[in-house]
């Protein structure tokens, strides 16, 4: 089970139409290889058809090999779709690994089990392995129903707290220090892993 996270930071909305492009290649990839990719989360962009971000869950035998091939800063080159003439044409955007820094003590979290919702047919209707948890200092919950065991989502339900928990860390030191933007706020401008050309987000 492996979090990762795409960003387009606090860039312009081709950065945001470039994590829509990736997270689309990045699931192209994981079918190829037979991972399996799970959207958990995503923030919508300005535009139609763009992303803030986006957390995905991957599981598989290859998850650890994909996972390293697409963390870290991913290059877009390609012309925009919506400023005229020349200009810039390389854009930026960050992909990295959730690994939760923190654990959790008996009673922070409150767990509760119901039954999975959606398609499945009757084994679904009568299998009680979703999860409810609550994280009962900040009030957050969150619901997860993606594992096949009551003890997998429970400890997906907890990365998923740990994850939304540093978030709001994260947001809490950019208020108060402005220049000490975290990863989900900035990313590296160059030193890309991978490289991207056109409007089919092709490899270079």
């Amino acid at each position: 089970m492996i979090l990762i996270q795409l960003s387009a930071a606090q860039g312009p909305d081709e950065c945001m139409l470039a994590t829509a492009k990736a997270l689309r290649r990045l699931m192209q990839e994981a079918k190829a290889i037979n991972v399996e990719l799970e959207l958990v989360e995503s923030e919508d962009g300005d535009r139609p058809g763009t992303l803030r971000s986006a957390l995905v869950l991957l599981r598989g035998e290859q998850a650890e090999t994909l996972a390293d091939n697409w963390c870290g800063t991913l290059q877009w080159t390609c012309a925009s779709p919506w400023r005229k003439g020349p200009g810039r044409k390389n854009w930026f955007i960050g992909v990295t690994r959730f690994t939760p820094q923190q654990t959790f003590s008996d009673g922070e979290i409150r767990f509760t089990t119901l039954k999975a919702s959606g398609p499945g047919g009757q084994h679904v209707n009568k299998t009680e392995s979703a999860v409810r948890a609550t994280h009962v200092a900040s009030g957050i919950s969150v619901k997860v129903q993606s594992e096949r065991s009551q003890h997998a989502n429970r400890r997906l339900a907890a990365y998923l707290i740990a994850w939304q928990l540093q978030n709001r860390r994260q947001q809490r030191e950019a208020q108060l220090r402005a220049q000490r933007r975290q990863f989900h706020h900035e990313v590296e401008r160059g030193n890309p892993i991978r490289v991207f050309r056109g409007e089919g987000f092709e490899p270079a």
